[in-house]
């Protein structure tokens, strides 16, 4: 998944896939929860994602077949993607068919944003443009959409090979460190705020 993130439109084409699988299997698994054994249930999950994954692979070929190619091994990978079975086995196995579906839906548009984000970071500073080959998934109307921030006479190939994109995903991570630490702060001092009103009211009734 990072390796195949080196532009915009390869992150997006990833992630449209990967929430198409996550849709139907956490529907599928949702429905056939009541009849699938204990024992089992693991490798018939494997299987529906394997099926759905096929589905998917089979309809990039026929429609985008130029972003299937770009794309090549990293599809049937899905299969093995960890939070594709995780979602079947801690939620769609124990919830109804519209929970379900909401998760998956909801999951497969926030690995999506992830991935865009990524493979945005990686094309500006490899490429210096956005959205290059946006015609490979969008049609021939889409080239027009091609942004060019910089020019450069060579890629800045940290940034598209895999290493940049294990740099940026830790860039990402401590982005999202430090806002979750902001929040954190914030909703402390609206806790201390709080108690500090309330002891003063208090002491006014008093």
């Amino acid at each position: 998944l990072l390796a195949v993130t080196a532009t915009v439109i390869n992150g997006l084409g990833l992630g449209i896939a990967t929430t198409l699988v996550l849709l139907g299997s956490n529907i599928t698994v949702s429905l056939v929860r009541n009849f699938v054994p204990n024992e089992i249930r693991i490798p018939i999950f494997v299987m529906i994602i394997a099926a759905f994954v096929t589905i998917v692979q089979l309809l990039m070929n026929a429609f985008t077949f130029e972003l299937y190619q770009a794309l090549g091994i990293f599809i049937p990978l899905i299969v093995t993607n960890c939070a594709i079975i995780g979602r079947a086995e801690a939620y769609a196995s124990k919830n109804r068919v519209q929970l379900a579906a909401f998760d998956g839906l909801m999951m497969g548009l926030g690995f999506t944003l992830v991935l865009v984000v990524l493979g945005a970071m990686r094309e500006l500073l490899g490429y210096g443009t956005l959205l290059v080959g946006a015609d490979l998934l969008l049609g021939d109307w889409a080239k027009d959409l091609t942004i060019v921030v910089f020019t450069t006479e060579s890629p800045f190939l940290l940034a598209i090979l895999p290493p940049g994109a294990f740099l940026c995903m830790g860039l990402l991570i401590a982005f999202k460190n430090m806002l979750d630490r902001l929040i954190e702060k914030r909703s402390q001092r609206a806790k201390q705020a709080k108690i500090v009103q309330r002891a003063r009211v208090t002491g006014t009734d008093i």
